[in-house]
């Protein structure tokens, strides 16, 4: 039995492809009885490129309706990767009988770049080590060296789980995999001849139902997209196709260090990658974003109002009490600041932080309950750390422990009602509850 593994191209027939009825190529696996790799394969202890520094050049792949592996080399094309350089380049490799061509074409009333890579009659099969081989030997430089070893060995590794055999053994259908390669290492070539030190990557989107691949039908997501996106953010779209392949998927879980929205950066360049398929409203397209990173944008913090008042005739009682009416109103906050008057006076400055949507609240509680002439108010911003409550058990008792990063602290009414049940200093109690919920974790 064989194992072939025929390559996506995201809508496109090839002539000797093995074709789904809606456009795509796929790769399947088959098992060969043939001896299994020899010797140390090529991609073994090849790392991912990482940005050297803040001032990096980054490629944001924008996968709104997908990714396939000739939609990524064309959207690097189309922001300005030169073609011409990017066959030259891969002349190196030692395999023949493939062309590669683009145009211009619009998807959804937007200009995009489609590849067209085309391929002669089909070799012997060969292997995913076999296969890496051949992009190692064929001296590319070290960032396309690197990341191409590294797509192959996603892509085959997924295979493998999937089929229950080592990824050096999945066999690449020729056909199949000479798309692959082309797809592959121009994808390679051109984040190299734009300059990027890393890859980025939006959330991506696949379609659902099925496809028919030459061996069976196959759900889409296709298996081995699940496999190579399984720590990655994605998403489904009511569309009754497969839009992102297995190659697409590989050149990003292979490349990519950062997941999510558009980085922050100096924008140089963009382009659009097409693939085939006519998806109505949509546009078949992948889009990639390139430019210098630059330091992240201060995050806006949550709007709040800082009320206060000044006071001077009133009792520590009074203060007291206004400080719990102020937190009962919906202040986020309440104190009490010490200060000089005029005439030298000993006076205090109450003040309350609350929401805007609280302000007027709690400035009629401060009012009230200090018998204030004024109060001033000040816009303000607050960047609260995210926190969480647990319980523990001193001696039995229940003590509440506020957690934040990197800190833990014991509830002060839970711990000192506790230290009074147990006639323990409250010191005691609070570092004993904050140690128990340290060793619970």
């Amino acid at each position: 039995m064989s194992e072939h593994l025929h390559d996506h191209s995201h809508g496109e027939e090839h002539p000797n492809d093995h074709s789904h009825e809606d456009g795509h190529t796929h790769t399947h696996s088959h098992t060969h009885d043939e001896a299994e790799f020899e010797g140390t394969v090529a991609w073994e202890g090849i790392a991912v490129p990482a940005a050297p520094s803040s001032n990096s050049t980054v490629a944001w792949f924008h996968c709104f309706s997908g990714i396939a592996g000739d939609m990524a080399l064309g959207a690097l094309i189309d922001a300005g990767a030169d073609v011409a350089e990017i066959r030259s380049m891969l002349e190196r490799l030692p395999v023949k009988g493939w062309s590669l061509e683009t145009e211009t074409v619009l998807r959804s009333g937007i200009a995009g770049t489609k590849v067209h890579v085309h391929t002669e009659a089909t070799p012997p099969a060969c292997s995913a080590a076999i296969v890496a081989q051949i992009v190692a030997d064929a001296g590319f430089p070290d960032r396309v060296h690197r990341r191409a070893l590294a797509t192959f060995r996603a892509l085959a590794e997924a295979e493998g789980r999937l089929h229950r055999q080592s990824p050096e053994s999945v066999h690449f259908h020729e056909v199949g995999a000479l798309d692959a390669i082309i797809d592959v290492v121009g994808t390679c070539i051109a984040l190299e001849l734009l300059g990027v030190d890393e890859v980025a990557s939006s959330p991506v989107a696949d379609g659902l139902g099925t496809v028919r691949a030459a061996h069976g039908v196959l759900p889409v997501p296709v298996p081995a997209v699940v496999s190579l996106l399984a720590n990655a953010p994605t998403y489904g779209l009511d569309i009754p196709r497969e839009l992102t392949t297995p190659t697409g998927a590989a050149l990003l879980a292979a490349n990519v260090v950062q997941w999510g929205p558009m980085p922050a950066m100096t924008i140089t360049s963009a382009g659009f990658g097409a693939g085939t398929a006519d998806l109505g409203d949509r546009p078949n397209l992948t889009r990639v974003v390139i430019g210098t990173r630059s330091d992240s944008p201060s995050v806006p913090g949550q709007p709040v109002v800082l009320l206060e008042a000044n006071v001077d005739d009133v009792t520590g009682e009074t203060l007291a009490y206004a400080i719990d009416a102020l937190l009962e109103a919906g202040a986020h906050d309440a104190w009490l600041t010490p200060i000089l008057m005029k005439k030298g006076r000993p006076a205090h400055t109450v003040s309350a932080l609350a929401d805007p949507a609280q302000a007027a609240a709690v400035r009629d509680v401060l009012v009230r309950e200090t018998g204030t002439m004024g109060v001033r108010g000040t816009q303000l911003e607050r960047w609260p750390q995210s926190r969480e409550f647990n319980t523990v058990e001193v001696d039995g008792q229940s003590v509440k422990v506020k957690v934040t990063a990197g800190r833990v602290k014991a509830e002060h009414d839970d711990a000192a009602q506790a230290a009074r049940a147990l006639g323990l200093p409250l010191r005691e109690v609070t570092r004993r509850a904050e140690q128990a919920w340290r060793e619970s974790q």
